[in-house]
């Protein structure tokens, strides 16, 4: 079974397919509008995958389009300059005009990265996004966020610029590693903690199916997450307001990322922690419940994830990294915090005593 659903923005309108098979079903072909097409991957999904991607394009396109391949090195430590450059230098090879597109196949670390690339290119050109871990399929693939970290935080720098579409092959998640599934969980759970309290109820009933990989609760799970941010980014493309919710957790969890070099843990794990951080800070300001939180947290150990900050690190480092957060506004701190399950909100101006009190 296929689920079509639809991103409308004031400028244009963009599908998101998930199913299964559609990497070799090139369905998806009316995506690339020109004559040049280079496939941005990585070294972990390139061998499996971008040789069905190149078959498919070939048997729809025959001689028209001209077609290239890049891998990158994967993991988020190499998420920086240096690869987009490396993906400038393939187009430049390729003779990619403005009317070409790179189609980005990997998890969230390719996405960002080639969206951003292609967001530069020529000062913007098409890409399509084929995510193919469980968390660029309920988050980063959609609404066009893309960028690269730099030593002082992570997606420091980047642009916002829409895919032409989004293309979740659920075959892939097949080959996808036992913990990068579970990350993956975390931004499923974080979209439940912002705006869904029943579907935070459906997750703690289909755990377990969840983590035995059951394909109809994966393809509800999935299909919830991208109905949900397509509203969001309809009502609030640029992140001006409503969108900023999405972040729950993340302030946090970017500082514990940019503070152990981008390799210790992986964004849904730190998005993990930094989701029970926000719970508790959220528990100490007398806006929700302590039951709150420690329903999220039996929820995120049951999926095996982190809930505490790594050793080493400290409350005053983390906060150093939190004031370069780009929701941060007049140098006071801006996080997500919420009044309960479902019912996330913007604070502004957070005393930053009381998110020390809350690392501790």
């Amino acid at each position: 079974m296929t689920t079509h659903i639809e991103v409308g923005l004031p400028a244009r309108r963009y599908p998101i397919t998930i199913g299964t098979g559609l990497l070799d079903t090139a369905d998806w072909r009316d995506a690339i509008r020109g004559r040049h097409a280079l496939i941005v991957s990585d070294s972990n999904v390139a061998p499996l995958y971008a040789r069905r991607l190149v078959d498919a394009l070939a048997r729809a396109s025959g001689d028209t389009l001209h077609c290239a391949t890049l891998t990158l090195a994967a993991g988020e430590a190499h998420k920086n300059l240096d690869a987009a450059m490396q993906i400038f230098d393939a187009l430049a090879q390729l003779g990619a005009t403005r009317d070409a597109c790179i189609l980005a196949l990997g998890g969230g670390v390719v996405g960002d990265i080639a969206g951003f690339a292609a967001a530069c290119w020529m000062r913007g050109i098409d890409f399509v996004q084929f995510p193919t871990t469980l968390l660029a399929m309920v988050d980063s693939s959609v609404g066009g966020k893309t960028g690269v970290d730099h030593a002082a935080g992570k997606n420091l720098i980047g642009a916002f610029h829409q895919p032409r579409a989004v293309v979740a092959d659920l075959d892939t998640l097949a080959t996808l590693p036992e913990r990068e599934l579970r990350a993956g969980l975390a931004e499923v759970v974080k979209t439940a903690c912002i705006g869904d309290a029943a579907f935070f109820a459906w997750l703690e009933a289909n755990a377990d199916a969840l983590l035995a990989r059951d394909a109809t609760a994966l393809a509800h799970a999935i299909a919830t997450c991208c109905r949900f941010k397509a509203g969001v980014v309809e009502r609030d493309e640029r992140e001006t307001g409503e969108r900023a919710l999405l972040n729950f957790g993340h302030t946090f969890g970017h500082a514990i990322e940019t503070a152990t070099g981008y390799d210790a843990l992986l964004h849904g794990e730190a998005v993990a922690i930094g989701m029970l951080l926000a719970a508790r800070l959220s528990t100490r300001l007398g806006m929700s419940a302590d039951a709150d939180a420690k329903r999220l947290q039996a929820l995120l150990q049951r999926f095996d994830l982190p809930v505490a900050i790594p050793p080493g690190l400290d409350a005053n480092g983390l906060l150093a990294h939190m004031r370069l957060d780009k929701k941060n506004r007049a140098g006071a701190l801006r996080l997500i915090l919420w009044r309960g399950m479902g019912r996330a909100e913007i604070a502004e101006g957070v005393d930053e005593a009381a998110v020390r009190t809350a690392m501790s």
